[in-house]
């Protein structure tokens, strides 16, 4: 028996998660969905953060 483990980094998590969001509050197909994502997340991920002393 051969089976198939995935495993999803937090990336993709993250990407399904906003790709959900944007066709759930939209009328955007799965493709435009997903593409937008990845534009929200790298502008999410380009905002600094503060660290804490």
């Amino acid at each position: 028996m051969d089976s198939a483990i995935t495993f999803k980094t937090p990336y993709e998590k993250r990407l399904e998660l906003v790709t959900q969001a944007l066709m759930a509050s939209s009328t955007l197909d799965n493709d435009v969905a997903h593409t937008a994502a990845v534009h929200v997340l790298h502008a999410l991920d380009s905002i600094p953060e503060k660290t804490i002393r």
